[in-house]
This record gives structure tokens, C-alpha cells and sequence, in this order.
């Protein structure tokens, strides 16, 4: 009973700590622009910008690198990213809140590879811009509509985007397609959304869509989904909107039976979501 108490007592300051509340992981891996700093990846994957690439794709949006003093300032109120990245002055590394042993060598702090005399090396960026365009975001509502940039009018070229839905633990997302116009090619590797039942885009894979015709609405397993959207350097379209709404998990005796507003089974398999 003792040893119970105490590891319901250490989970119970691990919560606080961590911005736990209602079911909701507030300061989460994926807190995008925090303190103005947000994590930017090549669109060919993660490592493979140079440090002048870094440099222009910070620039292209209107900011510069972030400084260690920005990066740090950022992680003291809970921006963490696993991912080596590009900083001011050729320094490299990564902000971490929260320790793990797989991220940050157990430790919190900046995980710092110092000022690298090679700046052909290949890492992310980490870009500072206060004033930034609005290219995705955290939502925990449990309701929301949320567009591509610009919409109405068409989007840009040359966009990676990020949208983090988080809910309360024991709820799903139901997303909603209002409208939906990318630019169309067979394989949807030019402009696409990507879907993901997961809180990154590394899991639980939905799809990736592209062109006019309205997607099937998409239901997940757990509290978190992700969306990525990324264009390249030519042709534009009108974009999206997208609408979320929570809906409770099925009782046992549902399981399996999920449907879409369409009457069209699209129940995930797989279970995700914070636990």
C-alpha cells in the first residue's frame, strides 16, 4: 500500500509538472511556436538541411535562426523536439523538458553539439519569428475549423505545416472535410495532406490526399491526431477547411462497429493517444 502511494504520488507531480490537466497534455512534444521558436525540417525528411539552407528557410518565413539564449527561452516553458537542429552562429542541437532515455541522454536542458566548423553538415532548423505566418498550430478544444494558409484565397508555395488536435484522454476526433482543393497529381507528391492517427508524423499513417474530391471523414483510435501539409515549389491551389468535434469511445459492445457521417466504416486500426 505504501509503495502504491508513493508511485501515485510521483505520477501525480510528473502531471503537474508536464501541464497535465483535464485529460490533456498541455506542454506537449509537438508545442509549435512557443516563445516564437518552431522546429522546421527539409521538405525531403528530416537532416538534410545545410546551414545555409537552414538560414533561407527561416528567412523565406520572414524570421532569422534562433539563438541558444531563444531555444532555451522557448524550452523553459515547454517546447521539445527530439531532433537535431540548426541554431544562430553554425550551433546545432535541441531542446528537451522532458528527459527520456531514447531523447536528450536522459537529461533535460539544450542539448548542445556546439558551433560546427563543417556547415555542410546536414541537421533541421530552428527558426525564431514572433511574427510568423499562421502555417498550423495545437488545438485542444473539443471543437474546431481550421484552414489552409491564406484560405480563402490559395495557399503558397513551399509550406510545411503542422496541426496538433490533443482532446481530453477517453474522447476521439472526428474529423470533417468542408472543402478541400490541392493540386491534383497521381501519386500526391507535389501538394498533400497527410493524416496521422498519432501526436507525430513518424505513426499510425491514415493517408495522404491531394486533388478536389471531398476526403471520407476520418474518425481516430485515441485522443491525438496530426496533420501535415506540405506544397512545393510550383502550382498553387484554393486550399481546405477542415472541421474537428469530439465524440466519446464506443462502449465494448461498439467496438469494432465505428462509422463515418457517411454511413462508411472507418474505424483506425491500432491504439493511440497520451496515456
Amino acid at each position: 500500500m505504501i509503495a502504491l502511494i508513493f508511485f501515485s504520488a510521483l505520477l501525480w507531480n510528473k502531471a503537474q509538472a508536464w501541464g497535465f490537466k483535464d485529460g490533456v497534455l498541455h506542454n506537449s512534444i509537438w508545442l509549435e511556436r512557443a516563445a516564437g521558436v518552431y522546429h522546421r525540417e527539409s521538405r525531403s525528411g528530416k537532416y538534410q538541411l545545410t546551414y545555409a539552407e537552414a538560414k533561407a528557410v527561416c528567412e523565406y518565413e520572414g524570421g532569422h535562426l534562433a539563438t541558444y539564449q531563444q531555444l532555451e527561452a522557448a524550452r523553459k516553458i515547454g517546447f521539445h523536439v527530439c531532433a537535431a537542429g540548426w541554431m544562430a552562429k553554425g550551433r546545432v542541437g535541441y531542446p528537451i523538458v522532458k528527459a527520456g532515455a531514447n531523447c536528450g541522454f536522459g537529461k533535460t536542458g539544450i542539448v548542445d553539439y556546439g558551433i560546427r566548423l563543417n556547415r555542410s553538415e546536414r541537421w533541421d532548423a530552428y527558426c525564431y519569428n514572433p511574427n510568423g505566418k499562421e502555417c498550423g498550430g495545437v488545438f485542444t478544444d473539443s471543437k474546431h475549423v481550421f484552414k489552409s494558409p491564406g484560405y480563402p484565397n490559395e495557399y503558397e508555395n513551399e509550406q510545411i505545416c503542422y496541426w496538433h488536435i490533443r482532446v481530453k484522454y477517453g474522447q476521439r476526433i472526428h474529423l470533417q472535410f468542408l472543402e478541400f482543393d490541392v493540386e491534383d497529381d497521381t501519386a500526391c507528391m507535389a501538394d498533400f495532406l497527410e493524416i496521422y492517427d498519432s501526436y507525430d508524423d513518424i505513426n499510425g499513417f491514415v493517408g495522404r490526399f491531394c486533388g478536389d474530391e471531398l476526403p471520407d471523414d476520418i474518425i481516430s483510435t485515441g485522443n491525438v491526431m496530426t496533420l501535415k501539409f506540405l506544397t512545393d515549389a510550383s502550382v498553387t491551389a484554393g486550399g481546405f477547411q477542415i472541421r474537428y468535434i469530439t465524440m466519446d469511445m464506443p462502449s465494448k459492445s461498439n467496438d469494432g462497429k465505428n462509422m463515418t457521417s457517411q454511413g462508411k466504416p472507418n474505424f483506425l486500426s491500432g491504439k493511440f493517444g497520451i496515456m
